[in-house]
């Protein structure tokens, strides 16, 4: 049930904050990281989302047994209780922060921001209307550590903004517009049950603008990361994984044009592949340089 509480057999969670993660730490690095930071950067992905669900399930569980899709959860469903869940969570986000350690002062600041969004996010449904940009800043938060990380050695706390390049900024809003695509997507899904039970989400706010906004967002990311890698002096291989990425993106406008349930949630399920051709276009674009 443990395992179930993390989504630990529904990786596409954890590898859709990955991507774009890495693709960071490749600019940031100017290639090749090394082993200490891909290590510390995909530890840290995985045990913080995991701890995020975990938060999620506990701020979640008086509506999720609304809702079809979740209303198994183990929090929600009695399996796992609240100070069960709770307890897990803070053990893996204390791991993750331990990571964080072996880096630099701006890192651990990012990490303590990261860990505040993240809590945030599950009541911002309550009350923000796109709580899905709240989401998109929380996976979003692995780009500037990515680049503080890559900076060397930081003493100063208040170096943690500062050391962010434009390319960093550029890169997180892309990032931001990617998570608002996806997220759409998967709330497009529980539109009708939402609606019922009075939580807000962009799939509601967009209205039948929904499909139009989610590929708007898609474009943002595409565009955005295709500057920073222009400025970057990628080339070929890069612009091939960028047109990958657009070609799935042009699959998935099909998918939930007719907004479906089952077409809106495929979408969103094979939406780590649109992160991992973009990412897998730096890598070889840096390798072959």
């Amino acid at each position: 049930m443990y395992l179930d509480l993390i989504r630990w057999n529904r990786p596409a969670g954890w590898l859709l904050l990955l991507w774009p993660t890495l693709g960071a730490l490749w600019f940031a690095a100017g290639g090749w990281p090394g082993w200490h930071l891909l290590a510390v950067f995909v530890g840290g992905t995985v045990l913080m989302r995991s701890a995020g669900c975990c938060v999620n399930d506990v701020a979640d569980r008086d509506f999720d047994r609304h809702v079809k899709r979740t209303a198994q959860r183990p929090v929600t469903s009695g399996a796992i209780s609240v100070k069960e869940a709770l307890g897990l969570g803070a053990v893996l986000a204390l791991v993750a922060f331990g990571l964080a350690l072996t880096t630099n002062t701006a890192v651990i600041v990012w990490a303590f921001v990261g860990l505040a969004v993240t809590l945030v996010y599950p009541f911002a449904k309550r009350f923000v209307s796109l709580p899905q940009a709240v989401l998109g800043i929380a996976f979003s938060i692995g780009i500037p550590m990515a680049f503080c990380a890559a900076g060397g050695a930081v003493v100063s706390a208040s170096e943690a903004f500062a050391r962010v390049p434009l390319d960093g900024w550029l890169l997180l809003l892309g990032n931001l517009g990617w998570v608002l695509a996806y997220d759409t997507e998967y709330a497009m899904v529980d539109r009708d049950d939402d609606l019922k039970i009075g939580m807000k989400t962009s799939a509601i706010t967009f209205g039948r603008f929904d499909v139009a906004a989610v590929m708007l967002c898609y474009a943002l990311f595409l565009v955005l990361w295709g500057a920073v890698g222009l400025r970057a002096g990628l080339g070929v291989a890069f612009a091939v994984g960028l047109a990958a990425a657009a070609v799935q993106v042009a699959w998935h406008w099909r998918l939930i044009r007719h907004r479906t349930r089952e077409g809106c949630f495929r979408a969103f399920r094979l939406n780590h592949w649109v992160g991992f051709a973009v990412f897998a276009g730096i890598v070889a674009d840096h390798a072959l340089r």
